[in-house]
């Protein structure tokens, strides 16, 4: 009777010590699933000597739909197929100061998920972030300087309501 009792006692070990592990790992898993910063690219801005022009050169030769900022590019997101996200192209004048501090003639957008822990986490890091959050009805914004000074921005997307916006304004994206 003592053997049965102690082989039940060695299997019930048995089971939550695996049931232990095994919420560790899907814990682990879970917390590098959530660790997942950058989403995809969220715009391509950069300098030319005309915006208007070359904005019209792209729509005659390329078939882009554009608007008076650039052009905007639908998609489907990867992680939810039924979800629309897009993806801003803009033209800026040569002569902008947008991209200050950096001396580059370009700017990435990356979109991100949930942009204020981001932030404290790239703070904590040393990373030079260069304003505070705004909020718009669209997303929530920030500027960040990476080890080469090139101005990003990072972008916590609101495709809803950015689609809604473009709608306003009678714009068409490009699919």
């Amino acid at each position: 009777m003592k053997k049965i009792g102690f082989i039940l006692l060695v299997i019930i070990t048995s089971f939550i010590s695996g049931f232990a592990l095994k919420s560790y790992i899907d814990k682990q898993e879970k917390n590098t699933i959530n660790d997942k910063k950058v989403t995809g690219i969220g715009g391509i801005f950069f300098k030319c000597k005309n915006p208007r022009l070359l904005r019209e050169w792209y729509h005659t030769h390329l078939g882009i739909n554009t608007n008076q900022y650039g052009a905007v590019f639908e998609w489907y997101q990867g992680a939810d197929s039924t979800k629309k996200g897009f993806t801003q192209w803009s033209p800026f004048n040569e002569k902008t100061t947008y991209f200050a501090p950096s001396t580059k003639d370009f700017m990435i957008n990356y979109r991100v998920d949930d942009l204020h822990n981001l932030v404290n986490e790239l703070q904590k890091n040393g990373v030079t972030v260069l304003d505070s959050i705004q909020s718009y009805d669209y997303g929530k914004f920030v500027h960040i300087l990476d080890i080469e000074n090139n101005k990003i921005e990072l972008w916590e997307a609101n495709d809803v309501e950015y689609e809604k916006l473009g709608k306003q304004m009678g714009s068409k994206t490009t699919k």
